[in-house]
């Protein structure tokens, strides 16, 4: 197995041409004239905590440690305190080990995992509503000048979706700058992608804003939570237990952003608007993303 140290704090973005993520494929159009598509590649990563097999995840592939370690952190089965001692990735077995210096085991709360409506079947615990419950989230604001800054910006970067689709993705922003920008083809891969590059490089959440272009379901709003972030965005829709669970934490929840226009359905109190919104242009037909014709 390869070892991998902590490095120095890296600001993650697509990498759309790397060949390891794509495949490509032939068919036939509308017209019955040959194509030739890129596709997303799909592969499993099965992730033990010490000797524990915990989760076989579907996952493109690239940054196992992080995924691995946003994963239990986000499942409650790793903390903030915990000390991780090693994380070794065996590309050929496509396993991930994650070890701590303390015992762990999760037999009992295994047994007792939900299938969420996460893509590519994300899982939630019972026990993560109680550790929500419990999180006061810091005091920030969301500048409607920094929301549009960051959409335009993220809409413009060059992408894995827009290379071959089918895909999501999730963007850590400060302001209005993209710190980090993953993708997956579950949005729960791509947030806890996010989760465990912030915890292996010890990033401050506070003044930290989540933007996703997937629906704002409970399990994201759990997420969110569950790493200290106050602000969540998406270009797409809401579900009604996501709102509730926003309202009852105190997380923001913006939604719908799509050029001009955005919806607040919780922790209205944290939006400034100090933007012209004159100067605001709609988002361009080259740069619109899945959830422009719904919610998806």
């Amino acid at each position: 197995m390869m070892k991998i140290d902590k490095a120095p704090v890296p600001l993650i973005v697509p990498n759309p041409d790397d060949p390891l993520l794509t495949q490509s494929v032939t068919g036939t159009d509308q017209t019955g004239a040959r194509v030739e598509i890129k596709v997303p590649m799909e592969r499993p990563l099965t992730l033990y905590l010490n000797a524990q097999e915990i989760v076989t995840m579907m996952t493109i592939g690239d940054y196992p440690e992080y995924l691995a370690l946003g994963y239990l952190l986000n499942q409650n089965m790793l903390k903030y305190n915990d000390v991780v001692t090693e994380v070794e990735y065996d590309d050929d077995l496509q396993v991930v080990v994650v070890r701590t210096s303390h015992h762990t085991n999760f037999e009992a709360k295994l047994k007792k995992r939900t299938q969420t409506s996460g893509c590519a079947q994300g899982t939630a615990f019972g026990d993560l509503l109680e550790a929500v419950e419990s999180v006061a989230l810091p005091k920030a604001e969301l500048r409607t000048s920094w929301l549009y800054q960051m959409t335009q910006t993220i809409n413009t970067m060059p992408s894995l979706y827009l290379e071959a689709g089918a895909i999501h993705g999730c963007v850590l922003c400060k302001e209005g700058t993209p710190l980090c920008y993953t993708e997956d083809v579950g949005r729960h891969n791509a947030v806890d992608k996010i989760a465990g590059w912030m915890y292996r490089h010890g990033v401050d959440a506070s003044d930290k804003i989540l933007y996703t272009t997937g629906r704002l379901t409970s399990e994201m709003v759990i997420k969110t939570v569950r790493m200290g972030i106050p602000i969540l965005v998406s270009r797409s829709g809401f579900t009604a237990w996501g709102v509730d669970l926003a309202r009852q934490v105190g997380l923001t929840l913006v939604g719908r952003t799509r050029g001009k226009r955005f919806i607040v359905l919780a922790g209205e109190e944290r939006i400034v608007y100090d933007q012209n919104l004159t100067y605001v242009e709609e988002e361009s037909a080259k740069h619109k993303r899945k959830g422009e014709g719904g919610d998806d």
